[in-house]
C-alpha cells in the first residue's frame, strides 16, 4: 500500500451521482477524525460550490484532476489509499484512472455497469493488480451489490436447510421504484455504439461467463422474453440489469472458490403478476427496457429529484432450489431510489468496509460481495438502509 494523504478520494464529486456520494460522506463521516477524504474533479470552482451546497466542512480538501490528463490522474491517485470514481461512461473516462490505481497499488471502487469494459479491464489488469497490491472493485452500487449479495445470502440459508448449496438460484425483482439518469443512459448508448463498430464485442454481451476467465459453466437461462413461472405463480419479464448482474454473480462464485458449485445456474427476471394482467405487464416491461436509451432519456449530469429519490425503493426476491425441488427464499430490500440515493450509500459503505472491516482482503480484481461477504451485509444493514431477510 503506497503512502497516502487521504483514506478516500472521490473523483467525480461534481457529477450527479458524485454529489450524492460526497453528501453522504460529509453527513456520516465528516466529523470522523479517523477518516480523511477529499473531493476531486476538473473544476476547483465547481468542487467548492458542491462542497458548500452539501454542507461539507469548509476545509474539505479539493483535488483537480481530468480524465484527459493522465499526469493529473496519477497525482490524484498518489494521494489516496482508496479511489472512488463516479466518472462514466467508464469505457470513455475510466481506463487511465484504473491503470494508475493498479500500477500504484491504490484501492479502487466504481459504479460501472458496462460489461464490455469490465471484461476488458479484468483481462488487462488482473495479474498487475495482484502484483501491485491494489484491491480493485467494480460495480459497487445497485449494479450489482444487492444482487450478488442476495445470491450469497440465500445460499447461506440453503446450506442450513438443505445441507448443501443449491445448484439453481432465481433472482426476481418484485418491486422497483426508480428513474434512469442521463449518465446511466449514456453508458448504455456507448456500449451499443462500441458493439456496432466492432461486432466481435457482441460475444461478451452474450456470454454469462464473460467475467470468469478460464471457466465456462453450464447453460444459463436466456431471460430474453416473458414466461409464466409455476413456482412463482407469476409472469416474469426480462430485467434490463441482468446482463451485468448475472455475470458478476458468477464471478463472485469463482472468486470465492465455487461455493455454489461449478454447475451453478442463476438468472434474473421481473415478476409482473398472474393472469392476463401479468402477461400484459410483462410486455410493458419489455417495451420500457427498450426505451431507457431512447431520445427521451435525460442528459448526463441529470437525474431524479430529491423527492423522487426519497420515494424510491426496491424489493428483490431470491429463490434457492434444491435438486429435489425444495426451496428456500430470501429478500433484499432498499429504502431509497436504488440507482442514486441507495447507490451513493452503498459505494460509500463499501469503501469504509474495505478500509476498516476487511483490511486483510488480498490484492486483485474483486466483486465487493465476494471480497467482504457478511461484513458488507452487516454494514449495509446498519448504515445504508438495506435489509436481508429469510422468507417463509
Amino acid at each position: 500500500m503506497p503512502s497516502s494523504k487521504f483514506d478516500i478520494v472521490l473523483y467525480g464529486a461534481t457529477g450527479f451521482t458524485g454529489q450524492l456520494v460526497a453528501e453522504y460522506l460529509a453527513a456520516r463521516y465528516g466529523d470522523d477524525e479517523t477518516l480523511t477524504w477529499a473531493m476531486a474533479g476538473r473544476s476547483r470552482d465547481k468542487l467548492a460550490s458542491v462542497r458548500d451546497a452539501i454542507g461539507a466542512a469548509a476545509d474539505t480538501p479539493l483535488i483537480i484532476a481530468d480524465a484527459s490528463d493522465p499526469a493529473s490522474l496519477q497525482a490524484m491517485v498518489d494521494q489516496a489509499r482508496l479511489m472512488i470514481t463516479t466518472v462514466g461512461p467508464y469505457q470513455l473516462y475510466g481506463s487511465d484512472l484504473l491503470a494508475a490505481c493498479v500500477a500504484s497499488g491504490t484501492d479502487y471502487m466504481d459504479l460501472c455497469g458496462e460489461p464490455i469494459w469490465l471484461k476488458q479491464m479484468i483481462d488487462k489488469h488482473e495479474a498487475a493488480a495482484n502484483a501491485s497490491g491494489a484491491r480493485i472493485m467494480f460495480s459497487c452500487g445497485f449494479d450489482s451489490i444487492p444482487f450478488e449479495l442476495g445470491a450469497f445470502f440465500v445460499q447461506e440459508e440453503a446450506r442450513r436447510v438443505f445441507g448443501a448449496p443449491a445448484p439453481r438460484v432465481k433472482g426476481r425483482v418484485r418491486d422497483l421504484s426508480w428513474k434512469f439518469s442521463g449518465g446511466t443512459s449514456a453508458s448504455a448508448r456507448v456500449t451499443f455504439e462500441a458493439v456496432a463498430q466492432d461486432l466481435s464485442l457482441a460475444s461478451i454481451l452474450k456470454n454469462p461467463f464473460a467475467f470468469t476467465p478460464g471457466f465456462e459453466g453450464p447453460r444459463q437461462p436466456r431471460g430474453n422474453k416473458p414466461v409464466f413461472e409455476e413456482d412463482m405463480q407469476s409472469w416474469s419479464a426480462p430485467f434490463a440489469m441482468a446482463m451485468l448482474n448475472t455475470r458478476n454473480v458468477h464471478r463472485s462464485n469463482m472468486l470465492m472458490g465455487f461455493p455454489n458449485g461449478r454447475d451453478f445456474v442463476y438468472d434474473e427476471m421481473v415478476l409482473t403478476g398472474a393472469g392476463d394482467e401479468g402477461q400484459a405487464n410483462a410486455k410493458l416491461v419489455m417495451a420500457a427496457n427498450s426505451e431507457k436509451t431512447g431520445p427521451e432519456a435525460l442528459k448526463p449530469g441529470e437525474g431524479p429529484s430529491k423527492e423522487e429519490r426519497d420515494a424510491g425503493h426496491y424489493d428483490l426476491l431470491y429463490v434457492a432450489i434444491a435438486p429435489d425441488g425444495r426451496q428456500v427464499r430470501a429478500a433484499v430490500k432498499g429504502d431509497l431510489d436504488p440507482g442514486y440515493a441507495s447507490t451513493a450509500k452503498m459505494i460509500s459503505e463499501c469503501a469504509i468496509c474495505l478500509l476498516r472491516d476487511t483490511p486483510d482482503v488480498p490484492a486483485g480484481l474483486w466483486t465487493p460481495g465476494a471480497a467482504m461477504q457478511h461484513k458488507l451485509i452487516k454494514r449495509l444493514q446498519e448504515h445504508a438502509g438495506l435489509t436481508f431477510a429469510v422468507e417463509s
